[in-house]
């Protein structure tokens, strides 16, 4: 009889941890993406985005929260009589605003990359994950629609176990793996998976880059 252990909730420090360095990567990304500094690339890298599926969202978020910052400055002013809440609720407007557009740059500046060692799988700054082509036994186009909003998501697909990282809900590509392996991904590293599933915007182009790997001619089919 197989025991089946529970994840271990992480405590609050470790929650801490991970608001700070995200919060740090989103300051980096928006600050990399302000700069226009050119993506670094190898030889032979080639970047696919993911963003499509989830822009106009993040520019309606964007738009919105714009329009917020002068209505609540003055609803504010004229309601509250106590002067430093405008500038409290200011900053906060302001910070969520810079927020959402660096969410965009880092989606923006983190692309999947396909190289002719392997396949870089990414999702803004949090997720990277780095599969060589001798681990790869095929790649195929299929687009999946996912029950849930999590990034990452793992399920039991028969006997494979299959990790997603999705955007949207939406998944356009199946990497298919020659052994399963544990990848360094949330809710993925407690037991080897057989299968990754990503969304690209173009997964054509993926496929076609990916061709001349030891992967190459299963990604065709």
């Amino acid at each position: 009889m197989t025991e089946t252990k529970t994840p271990t909730r992480p405590g609050v420090g470790q929650l801490l941890r991970r608001a700070v360095v995200a919060e740090a990567a989103m300051w980096r990304s928006l600050y990399l993406w302000a700069r226009r500094r050119p993506l670094p690339l190898g030889p032979g890298d080639e970047p696919f985005g993911y963003l499509g599926v989830v822009k106009p969202i993040l520019g309606i978020f964007i738009a919105l929260s714009a329009v917020e910052i002068p209505v609540f400055d003055l609803v504010v002013t004229h309601v509250v009589p106590w002067r430093p809440a405008r500038w409290i609720v200011l900053g906060l407007g302001v910070w969520g605003l810079l927020w959402m557009i660096g969410l965009y740059a880092s989606m923006t500046i983190h692309p999947h990359v396909v190289g002719d060692r392997g396949l870089r799988v990414r999702l803004s700054s949090g997720i990277d994950v780095w599969l060589p082509w001798t681990d790869v036994e095929a790649l195929r186009k299929r687009h999946r629609s996912l029950p849930s909003s999590r990034s990452v998501q793992v399920e039991q697909d028969g006997d494979r176990r299959v990790v997603s990282v999705s955007v949207g809900s939406q998944t356009s590509v199946d990497v298919l793996l020659r052994r399963p392996l544990t990848l360094d991904l949330p809710r993925a590293r407690s037991a080897p998976v057989d299968e990754l599933r990503l969304y690209a915007d173009d997964p054509d182009g993926l496929l076609r880059s990916a061709r001349g790997t030891p992967a190459g001619e299963t990604a065709r089919r």
